[in-house]
C-alpha cells in the first residue's frame, strides 16, 4: 500500500458516508440499529475488549487522554478513540499514543466497501467499528471510548463498559440534542448502564439531579467527582483542566476496585506527561513561545467562556484568530470576546465553514478591531506580522480552524 492509496481510501470513506464534522446535522444518524448490524457483520469486536466510556459536552478529549496517559504509565496497553481528528484520520484511533496503522485503515476500508446493502453507516459509525476492530486485533488491555455526540443514541453506546463518565453538560448541538440543559442532560445520561459506576464532574445541581436519578434507576454507583480534593496538575494547560483531573481521579479509583494496578506515582507522572504519552494537542496547546502562540479547540459557548476567561487573565496584547461553522450561534460568541485584543476572522475550509462577511454586522456592533480573511493561514500570517514578542497570538473558535493551522505550520515549526 502506498500513501496515495491510503489517502484515496480515506477519501472514499469521507465521500461514501455522511460526516457530521463536514456536513452537519444531515449526516447525523441517531440510533443503534446501523452500528448493531455493523458490529454483528464484524463478529462484535466491541464485546472482545474492556472499555471505559466517556461522555460530556466539554472535556471528553482531555479527560480520556489524561486517563490514557496514567494507564500507560501503569504499563497497560491502552486503546484510545477520540474525535474529530485535527490533521490525519489515524489520530482518531490510537494505542499507547501511536496513531492507528495506515495499512490497517486501508485494508479495513476495503472490507467496508463490501458491506451488505442493508447496512448504511454514517462516517462516525464506520470509524467506530474500525476502532473496535483495531483494539480487538491488537489485544489492548483496555479501550477508552469517547462519545461522539450526545450519548443515548450515539453509536459508541453499543459497548458494555467497565465504567462510564460524564464530564459536564452544557448547551451545544441544540438542533440535535434538545433546546434545554435538561433535555441535553437526558441524552448524555443515556450512556449510564445497569450496575456500571458513573463518574460525574459538573457542579450544576439541575444536571447532577438528572444524572443521579438515571444512575439510581439503573442501580449504577454514582461518584460526584466535584467533591474530590486534589492538588495534582497536568501538562495539559488551561484552568478548566482542574475539573477534568477530578473526573480522571474518580475513574482511577473505580479501576482500582476492578484490580487495575495504578500507583499514586503513576497518576502524578501520567498527568504530567499527557502530550508525550498520547500526542494529544488542541486544548491550550502552546505552539510557540516567541511570540506566545496558543491553540484551543473549545468551540461551544461554555468551552469558549473557559478559554476567553483564561485569555483575559493574561496581561498581554492579543492577536486572536477565530473561525466558525454555519450552525454556530455567533451572536453569543460576540459577548465573550476578550478585551485588549485585535481580531482576525477567517473561514474554515470545510463545507460548513462560514465566511466572516456573513456575520460582519455582528463584528461592527461588537465595536472591536478586526480584519477578515478567506483562509486561516492568511489570518495567521497577518497576525504574525503584526505581533511582537511581547504580545501573543491565539487560534481557535473551531476544531477546523486549529486543525488547518496545525496542518500548515506544525511541520514548519519542528
Amino acid at each position: 500500500m502506498t500513501n496515495e492509496q491510503y489517502l484515496e481510501a480515506v477519501e472514499w470513506l469521507f465521500v461514501q458516508a455522511p460526516n457530521y464534522q463536514i456536513d452537519g446535522e444531515k449526516a447525523y444518524k441517531p440510533g443503534l440499529e446501523n452500528i448493531t448490524k455493523l458490529c454483528a457483520f464484524f463478529d462484535n469486536p466491541q464485546d472482545k475488549i474492556k472499555c471505559i466510556h466517556i461522555g460530556g459536552t466539554n472535556g471528553k478529549g482531555s479527560t480520556s487522554n489524561m486517563l490514557s496517559s496514567v494507564l500507560q504509565e501503569s504499563e497497560y496497553k491502552v486503546g484510545l478513540y477520540n474525535s474529530p481528528h485535527l490533521i490525519d484520520f489515524t489520530e482518531r484511533i490510537k494505542i499507547n499514543g501511536k496513531n492507528c496503522d495506515k495499512e490497517f485503515v486501508y485494508e479495513f476500508i476495503q472490507k467496508l466497501k463490501k458491506l451488505p446493502g442493508d447496512i448504511l453507516p454514517s462516517f462516525f459509525e464506520f470509524t467506530t467499528i474500525m476502532a473496535f476492530e483495531y483494539f480487538a486485533q491488537q489485544n489492548v488491555d483496555v479501550a477508552i471510548i469517547e462519545v461522539g455526540l450526545g450519548g443515548r443514541l450515539d453509536s459508541t453506546n453499543i459497548i458494555k463498559p467497565l465504567i462510564t463518565a460524564i464530564t459536564n453538560v452544557q448547551l451545544d448541538h441544540q438542533n440535535i440534542l434538545g433546546n434545554t440543559i435538561e433535555e441535553i442532560a437526558g441524552e448524555k445520561a443515556g450512556i449510564i448502564k445497569a450496575n456500571i459506576p458513573i463518574i460525574f464532574g459538573d457542579v450544576n445541581k439541575t444536571v447532577k439531579n438528572i444524572i443521579k436519578n438515571k444512575a439510581d434507576d439503573e442501580n449504577a454507583p454514582f461518584v460526584d467527582a466535584t467533591l474530590l480534593k486534589t492538588e495534582l496538575k497536568s501538562d495539559l494547560k488551561g484552568n478548566y483542566q482542574d475539573k477534568n483531573i477530578k473526573v480522571v481521579l474518580g475513574l482511577i479509583e473505580e479501576l482500582r476496585k476492578l484490580n487495575f494496578t495504578i500507583s499514586n506515582k503513576n497518576i502524578k507522572s501520567g498527568l504530567l506527561t499527557v502530550h508525550q504519552n498520547t500526542g494529544f494537542i488542541g486544548r491550550w496547546f502552546e505552539f510557540s513561545q516567541n511570540p506566545l502562540t496558543i491553540c484551543d479547540t473549545g468551540h461551544n459557548q461554555a468551552g469558549l467562556e473557559y478559554v476567553f476567561s483564561q485569555l483575559n487573565s493574561i496581561e498581554k496584547h492579543k492577536h486572536i484568530i477565530l473561525g466558525f461553522v454555519n450552525d454556530k450561534k455567533i451572536d453569543e460568541v460576540m459577548t465573550l470576546l476578550p478585551k485588549n485584543s485585535e481580531f482576525y476572522f477567517a473561514k474554515p475550509s470545510i463545507n460548513r465553514g462560514r465566511h466572516p462577511q456573513d456575520y460582519e454586522d455582528l463584528l461592527i456592533d461588537a465595536k472591536i478591531i478586526y480584519k477578515i480573511f478567506d483562509t486561516v493561514q492568511d489570518a495567521y500570517l497577518s497576525a504574525k506580522q503584526e505581533c511582537t514578542n511581547q504580545e501573543m497570538i491565539f487560534i481557535g473558535g473551531s476544531n477546523f480552524v486549529v486543525g488547518e493551522f496545525l496542518e500548515k505550520n506544525l511541520e514548519i515549526s519542528e
